[in-house]
């Protein structure tokens, strides 16, 4: 496989994955800051950089950034999470260049308009407007904040209304400098390229960038507990779960076999068991998510407010069951499946694989080969995940949020209960 790795001379990382029988090229910068670099006078501040980047430069005005990358047939767009902030294009593999310049231009060079900022506010008080008219968002976020309150992995990635409001032009340009620097950042692309052009044009567009050091997380403190919204809708949803494992944990990866087999599709333990057997809900999965230093197992389902009692019953059942006598054979194998059929078909797409690149270099400190990913999914087995779901339901007390009509409630009491004894 043609990965290539190399640092620039500000001490920036460059990976590459050079596909031959491709014609385009994904490419972009991974920053490892996210919302969970935000104090509380911060909150939305990374999701509203990532918006004014692409609002002018000092070479560029707004409508010159999208024109030049749209007139050559590709695209640009940028993303914001809890760790990491990414700003990537998607072009013919010769305009590679355009695409660095212009990255490195609204990175490097942002503008940060006042009349620009004031709009680009009203855009997110209605991207914040529709999360809230979306349940299942308001459950996720509500499920963060009982699982990390009083800290940045508690609070929403949007930012509220009054939190982004109060953010300046002054406040984005300190924000830039302390967490945007070489070392804090990794450039990956994939596609029809030559690592060594990739890395001549990093040095050459990319080569001012400062070379502070790299921001430090607070560490993350679970506490688990219960957030209701009874905002009127017409289903209920419900998200149930523990605290996970690190995204570097020799635990992930029976972490992700045991949700792919519990709730990670149609044939799944939960969906057969809650949907096809009882029929408590329209949809239900489970997922499993890492950080650098925690993470989080979660059940989602959408259901009616009069099922609530009996579907958290099964799913403790199920879980509790699945813990004392584990996953059958032919589940785990099926999981195993479906998660390295995954990771081979991101191989055939270029901007799935510039991602996982970028996040394995961040996470991992390198990109790992496809072969020692298939092997770490290969080695999980079914006496692992019956103790990881041992361990994971006895780590601590447990999550639960829920929105919509809920009814009586109580026996969320019930199902913490479950795991105490």
């Amino acid at each position: 496989m043609s990965v290539k790795s190399s640092i620039l001379s500000n001490g920036m990382r460059v990976v590459t994955h050079a596909m031959p029988h491709l014609r385009t090229v994904s490419l972009g910068v991974w920053v490892e800051t996210g919302a969970r670099s935000e104090a509380l006078e911060q909150h939305g501040i990374s999701h509203l950089l990532e918006h004014m980047a692409f609002k002018g430069t000092t070479r560029r005005r707004a409508r010159d950034i999208v024109e030049q990358i749209e007139s050559v047939g590709g695209d640009i767009n940028a993303a914001t999470s809890l760790e990491m902030t990414s700003y990537y294009a998607r072009i013919l593999k010769d305009d590679i260049e355009l695409a660095m310049d212009i990255l490195s231009d609204i990175l490097i060079n942002p503008l940060f308009d006042e009349t620009e900022l004031a709009r680009e506010k009203e855009v997110i008080f209605q991207e914040i407007a529709s999360a809230q008219d979306s349940p299942e968002e308001i459950a996720y976020d509500l499920v963060q904040e009982a699982a990390f309150p009083d800290q940045p992995l508690g609070r929403s990635i949007l930012g509220t209304m009054e939190s982004v409001e109060q953010l300046s032009a002054a406040s984005l340009r300190d924000y830039l400098e302390k967490h945007y620097n070489s070392k804090s950042m990794v450039f990956s692309a994939a596609g029809a390229l030559e690592h060594e052009q990739i890395v001549e044009f990093a040095e050459k567009y990319f080569a001012t960038l400062t070379k502070g050091p790299k921001s430090v997380q607070t560490p993350a403190t679970y506490k688990g507990g219960l957030r209701l919204s009874e905002k009127p809708f017409e289903q209920s949803h419900i998200i149930v779960g523990f605290e996970g494992f690190p995204v570097a944990s020799e635990h992930f990866f029976a972490a992700q076999v045991f949700s792919s087999l519990f709730g990670g599709g149609m044939s799944s333990r939960l969906f057969q068991e809650v949907r096809e057997k009882h029929g408590l809900c329209y949809s239900i999965y489970a997922f499993t998510w890492g950080l650098a230093d925690t993470g989080l197992f979660c059940i989602h389902a959408a259901t009616g407010r009069d099922q609530i009692p009996r579907l958290l019953d099964v799913i403790t059942e199920e879980l509790i069951k699945m813990g004392r006598e584990g996953p059958g054979e032919k589940e785990v194998a099926k999981a195993r499946a479906q998660l390295k059929a995954g990771l081979t078909m991101s191989l055939e797409n270029s901007g799935s694989r510039a991602e996982q690149l970028a996040r394995q270099t961040i996470n991992f400190g390198r990109p790992l080969d496809i072969d020692e990913l298939i092997e770490k999914v290969e080695n999980v087995d079914g006496d692992e995940v019956c103790r990881l779901v041992s361990h994971l339901i006895s780590r601590g007390m447990p999550v639960c949020s829920g929105v919509g009509p809920l009814g009586n409630f109580e026996t969320y009491e019930d199902f913490t209960n479950q795991f105490s004894r």
